[in-house]
């Protein structure tokens, strides 16, 4: 079942690229902050390279004002997540998840079939708000589409949750 908005995140085990590869529970990396996790079906894929990641990167600032974290996830190993932040230039400030064996993507309810384009089992597109790992604002996109997940449309919905 997919994860709600008001539902706690569930725990699993992620790596976080640091200096190096770090293992880090899933309930340990929301708690006590705000996040906004997005996920992309692959690393070096031509929306998530061209559209999506670039958008968080340019308007990382913006939610860094606003004291959220933002976080970037997708069901890749360790290893091309870091070469695709290195290839993006992706800052350190801006958490890069690796969740290779796509455990945390099936917890939240997130995961697609993607074996017919090759890909195998993957993430969703979607982007979250979570203030200490209860979901506030949740965007999964329609299967082929980039619109609600973007950086521009979840700057949007904090917006507009304040009012």
């Amino acid at each position: 079942m997919a994860i709600k908005t008001g539902g706690r995140i569930p725990d699993s085990m992620v790596n976080m690229l640091n200096d190096g590869i770090e293992p880090i529970s899933t309930q340990s990396f929301f708690a006590g902050r705000k996040v906004l996790l997005f996920a992309v079906p692959g690393a070096f894929t031509p929306t998530c390279s061209n559209l999506h990641l670039p958008g968080y990167v340019k308007h990382l600032d913006d939610f860094e004002q606003r004291g959220i974290t933002v976080a970037c996830m997708a069901v890749n190993d360790a290893f091309v997540m870091r070469a695709w932040a290195d290839s993006q230039h992706v800052p350190r400030s801006l958490a890069m998840l690796a969740d290779g064996n796509g455990a945390f993507t099936c917890a939240l309810g997130m995961e697609m079939d993607g074996s017919g384009f090759g890909m195998g089992r993957r993430a969703r597109r979607f982007a979250l708000y979570a203030e200490d790992g209860v979901v506030r604002i949740l965007h999964p996109e329609a299967p082929g589409e980039f619109r609600v997940s973007s950086a521009e449309a979840m700057l949007q919905a904090l917006d507009s949750m304040k009012s």
